[in-house]
């Protein structure tokens, strides 16, 4: 006897779900999707406008103040070698994704990690909804982000804020968490509140964890931003799906390794931020 002759239909279900939200809810996620779509055009635009000379000086410095100076050098260097792939304006365009992506996973994440360390039914609610948010695949996001707001770059940013932002969220209850219980029962011996204890006690210890959260979330955000470009999405992952589609290694190739270079230089500069130890 075959006991899994009757299936439970959870696909209709799902596909049923979506179609209520597009068929009751466009409008109101159309106006989620118009403060994104403005800070991502700001955001692109600008850094379309500036010189590439003056982009990459402007890098140079924050990498050098932020990680020292052998990430400032390995940044321009980099930002340089990408310039003359002829894969700036992707790079740009990219760049200005994941800016918009990882301020929106900050704007959101790091209250809903400071929530989940005041509180355990908070956190234990949490905690299912993020697993689901990681395990599930990148390409599993595309379909219902298409339904509900549409092909393009700002659908690329909203399925790439939903996959990135758990790690901002972990890490910061997780910082907040390991502060020693002794500091706070001090702080509070000398009458301070519980926001001067959160923002002047309990952030400024964790800010080491929720910068490696924020290193995590920023790496997630340009993996996915390339993904996106299934969608519509502009940079750098368009190269590499034109080059996946028409068998052209070249092409996939130098977007390929302008993805990585960017990642490197995020990388570095995101470390160097949460590290007191600069060369």
């Amino acid at each position: 006897m075959d006991i899994f002759k009757y299936t439970i239909p959870l696909d209709d279900w799902i596909e049923f779900a979506v179609e209520w939200l597009v068929a009751g809810y466009r409008p109101q996620f159309q106006a989620v999707k118009w403060p994104i779509e403005k800070m991502l055009n700001y955001i692109n635009g600008f850094l379309q406008w500036l010189p590439a000379v003056v982009v990459i000086l402007a890098i140079l410095i924050i990498a050098w103040k932020a990680a020292g100076l052998k990430v400032g050098i390995f940044s321009f260097v980099t930002l340089t070698f990408i310039g003359f792939l002829g894969m700036w304006s992707e790079t740009m365009t990219t760049l200005a994704m994941v800016i918009s992506a990882v301020v929106i996973c900050v704007l959101i994440g790091v209250p809903l990690g400071i929530l989940s360390s005041r509180s355990n039914r908070f956190e234990s609610l949490l905690r299912p909804v993020l697993d689901a948010m990681q395990t599930t695949p990148a390409f599993v996001y595309l379909v219902p982000v298409v339904m509900l707001f549409s092909i393009g770059t700002v659908a690329g940013v909203i399925a790439t804020i939903i996959f990135s932002m758990p790690p901002i969220i972990r890490l910061t209850n997780l910082g907040i968490r390991q502060v020693h219980p002794e500091l706070i029962e001090a702080t509070y011996a000398f009458g301070a509140t519980k926001k001067q204890v959160l923002w002047k006690v309990q952030f400024p210890l964790a800010l080491k964890t929720i910068m490696a959260g924020l290193n995590q979330t920023m790496m997630l955000s340009l993996s996915m931003v390339v993904i996106a470009s299934l969608i519509g999405a502009g940079g750098l992952g368009v190269p590499v799906f034109e080059g996946l589609n028409s068998l052209q290694v070249g092409l996939a190739g130098i977007g390929g390794i302008s993805i990585v270079l960017l990642a490197m230089v995020l990388d570095r500069i995101t470390q160097g931020l949460g590290s007191t130890d600069q060369d």
